[in-house]
């Protein structure tokens, strides 16, 4: 086994998006046409690992529980669902322009904006600012339906993933035979029409939400929202990021939407600082009394045994697919010289890495090699998402896959050519033994489900 020097914490966000395009992870959407700001288009092992992190939360949320159900509602919903839930009078930002460069700002945000003219100052920081008043503007991307323009009926694509639960509360009550506490999960597109979108990933215009509305009695709220907050953060621990980096930030009464009594955001620290990866909120029973209201559909829990009868509250974890894919990309990426050169790795756990093996004949022009290792590959890329690769030097083809994040390489050699072993390396340790070719699956499927804690220092 080599030598390995670690290196400090020196992930940017710089060394991210580069490391995102290079490996074909995240590509600017648009690109040949100049690309469009802030929105983003994922290439194969983006796919594969964001759709990793959404079947982990899944299986976390419904396959692991028995409270828990599935849902998959519209991007566009009935006008009046917006305006029942508030969105249409209140989901604004205030924003303000600046009269000398031209740019607009939020103004509840002004100290974590840059002026257009001196980046280093905030706008309103220096005497050639010129800021206008605070205006509100509503996030909601507004489009039109009909097929013809002039007489279509204005609709929004969604901002979020919830009121499509809080709609369908009484359809899932009856048909799922479930009772409080129950709740009804979500994985789904939403769309805000945010004016400051940035730092990659973290802040877009189109985006992933994984959302949970758990319905519970209101007495036994408190319980519950303790309940998630923990569950929530743990379940970013379970899947390697270090503890270190992450912290549960509750919001200040100042900070509350109206409708909530308590949120706590689980907060990871990306290299610009301090950043909400998921909120969890005690919304009360405001979303379904509203929607009770303007629909007069009663939605609310009537039980048959005793005649109780109440609208329960609701306990919302809600984080962004996006946003977690991000985390755990720049919590796997580590630096290290090994045997003098330098290697760069992502780390990810295995079960959110996009790639779970490698198979690598050592020498591509023998036709043996190549003969057992694609047979090797054809078996099992039957149960897991693998890699075939021939293509340069051992040494090179080791190095693209510690960048994607494979967690193991099996090499055919000449030694199998005698004795039927490969050889497997381990991405972390670089550790290598000789394993029976016959038991290559049953070892990686068993190496997959091992627990698994990174090697990097907090």
């Amino acid at each position: 086994m080599a030598e390995t020097e670690p290196r400090a914490d020196t992930v940017t966000m710089d060394k991210i998006v580069s490391l995102a395009r290079r490996r074909g992870f995240v590509f600017p959407s648009s690109e040949i046409y100049g690309g469009l700001g802030s929105a983003y288009d994922y290439g194969h092992y983006g796919v594969l690992a964001k759709n990793n992190v959404k079947a982990r939360w899944l299986e976390a949320m419904v396959q692991e529980r028995d409270d828990i159900v599935a849902l998959d509602s519209a991007i566009i919903l009935n006008p009046s669902v917006w305006e029942a839930s508030g969105h249409v009078a209140g989901f604004t930002d205030p924003l303000v322009d600046c009269r000398t460069c031209k740019l607009r700002f939020r103004a509840d945000k002004l100290e974590e904006e840059h002026c257009g003219r001196k980046p280093s100052k905030h706008p309103g920081g220096t005497p050639e600012c010129d800021l206008t008043e605070a205006r509100q503007f509503n996030l909601m991307l507004e489009t039109r339906l009909g097929a013809v323009e002039e007489t279509g009926v204005a609709a929004y694509l969604r901002p979020e993933t919830a009121q499509g639960i809080f709609v369908n509360f009484k359809n899932v009550l009856q048909l799922a035979r479930r009772k409080p506490p129950f709740g009804i999960a979500q994985i789904g597109k939403s769309f805000r029409n945010e004016i400051t979108p940035g730092n990659f990933l973290f802040r877009t215009r189109e985006f992933e939400q994984m959302e949970m509305e758990y319905f519970v009695p209101p007495d036994e709220a408190d319980q519950w929202y303790e309940y998630w907050v923990k569950e929530r953060f743990g379940w970013y621990t379970r899947y390697g990021i270090r503890e270190s980096h992450l912290r549960i930030r509750p919001h200040e009464a100042d900070e509350l939407s109206h409708y909530s009594s308590a949120t706590s955001d689980i907060e990871y620290l990306l290299p610009f600082g301090w950043s909400e990866l998921e909120g969890i909120a005690d919304r009360g029973s405001f979303d379904l009394t509203q929607h009770t209201e303007h629909s007069g559909a009663k939605l609310e829990f009537v039980d048959s045994a005793t005649g109780e009868r109440y609208v329960p509250h609701v306990i919302e974890p809600a984080g962004g697919a996006d946003r977690a894919f991000l985390a755990f990309l720049v919590d796997a990426y580590d630096e290290e010289e090994v045997a003098g050169r330098q290697r760069t790795v992502l780390r990810f756990h295995p079960q959110i890495a996009p790639v779970k093996a490698a198979v690598l004949p050592l020498i591509a022009k023998d036709e043996r090699m190549v003969t057992k290792a694609r047979a090797l590959y054809e078996g099992l890329r039957r149960r897991h998402i693998v890699e075939y690769d021939d293509n340069g030097a051992i040494g090179r083809r080791y190095r693209r896959q510690d960048e994607i994040g494979t967690p193991f390489a099996f090499t055919i050699d000449e030694q199998t050519l005698a004795d039927d072993t490969v050889t497997v390396r381990d991405r972390d340790s670089l550790a290598q033994e000789r394993l029976p070719i016959d038991g290559v699956r049953e070892w990686l499927d068993d190496a997959l489900e091992r627990p698994w804690q990174t090697p990097k220092p907090g």
